[in-house]
């Protein structure tokens, strides 16, 4: 089965300095048909206006991964780490047990778009941890590059939850092919551009859901960033 949520079907917030669609239900959102898809909770498309962002707050018992689109995200935590995530870093974050952090757009004239992932880990506290990776544009470019995955394989970043997550980058004539195991499901997130997958014309935000489909076949971009989450 294949379903189609499009890009202005998502809930949306503007708090002035931010600007965020939500995939699934969060905050002042809800939508009892999206509240999960397994394990993934939570995508949000964030714009976060120069010199804003959100002061130190707490989370629990989630893997929080945040993917830059443009501009840069800084990040300061408990646990001692302090970066500046762009584009092509991805950054996971295991809350566990707890963990407080803050992340803000130090840049004076530029917006940071980004999404923030959250993930339900498969065992509830653990000890908080913290990683990110560099994946170069040509490691997406035309392809399916794993980014996240439970046994950190290809130097993917390590996730604590039954889930994969793969990001490329299509225009013209490239194209991927993505099996997904028996009894799993897969969510695909159109980041930016327009793409076809499986023959279904997509554009920036919009989504699929796909339960009992073996092959995504992921062709006809046009400037366009895409991520695939293969679930439990």
């Amino acid at each position: 089965m294949i379903e189609l949520r499009k890009s202005q079907e998502r809930g949306y917030a503007d708090h002035g300095w931010l600007k965020s669609f939500h995939s699934f239900s969060f905050a002042d959102y809800y939508d009892p048909k999206y509240v999960n898809f397994g394990s993934l909770r939570v995508i949000n498309e964030d714009r976060v206006a120069a010199g804003m962002g959100f002061g130190t707050h707490g989370h629990r018992d989630m893997e929080i991964i945040s993917y830059v689109l443009e501009g840069a995200l800084a990040h300061r935590d408990n646990m001692g780490n302090g970066s500046s995530i762009r584009p092509g870093d991805v950054q996971r974050m295991s809350a566990g047990t707890g963990v407080e952090h803050s992340e803000f757009n130090h840049e004076k004239n530029q917006a940071t778009h980004f999404l923030q992932i959250w993930i339900q880990p498969e065992q509830l506290g653990i000890a908080p941890s913290y990683e990110e990776k560099h994946f170069t544009e040509a490691e997406k470019r035309g392809k399916l590059r794993l980014v996240a995955a439970a046994d950190a394989r290809e130097g993917a970043v390590k996730i604590h939850a039954d889930a994969k997550i793969y990001a490329g980058l299509f225009d013209g004539d490239e194209s991927a092919t993505l099996t997904i195991a028996s009894g799993r499901r897969a969510y695909i997130h159109v980041a930016r551009g327009s793409v076809t997958v499986n023959d279904r014309a997509l554009n920036a935000g919009d989504a699929l859901k796909l339960t009992e489909v073996a092959d995504i076949k992921i062709a006809q971009g046009i400037q366009a960033e895409v991520l695939v989450f293969d679930l439990a």
